[in-house]
């Protein structure tokens, strides 16, 4: 079993805390049972795709990249 640290907004624990004393569970074995149950319903999900970055074609280039300090520095 692995250990992490996750920080949870204050009244999220707290219903977390309510619910484990109620069924007399520790917390983390509520928050492993939800984990499951969660991932129980997308059991063919795949990680999700990082998103596509836009691509622009805005036309013809006009000078090199080699010119362009010159040329902004001229004036």
């Amino acid at each position: 079993m692995q250990k992490i640290q996750v920080l949870l907004p204050d009244p999220l624990m707290s219903r977390l805390r309510q619910y484990a004393e109620h069924e007399d569970l520790p917390v983390s074995e509520v928050i492993r049972r939800a984990s499951e149950t969660w991932l129980a319903r997308y059991p063919d999900a795949a990680p999700p795709r990082s998103p596509k970055v836009p691509v622009f074609h805005l036309g013809k280039i006009w000078m090199d990249a080699e010119d362009m300090r010159d040329s902004f520095y001229a004036q």
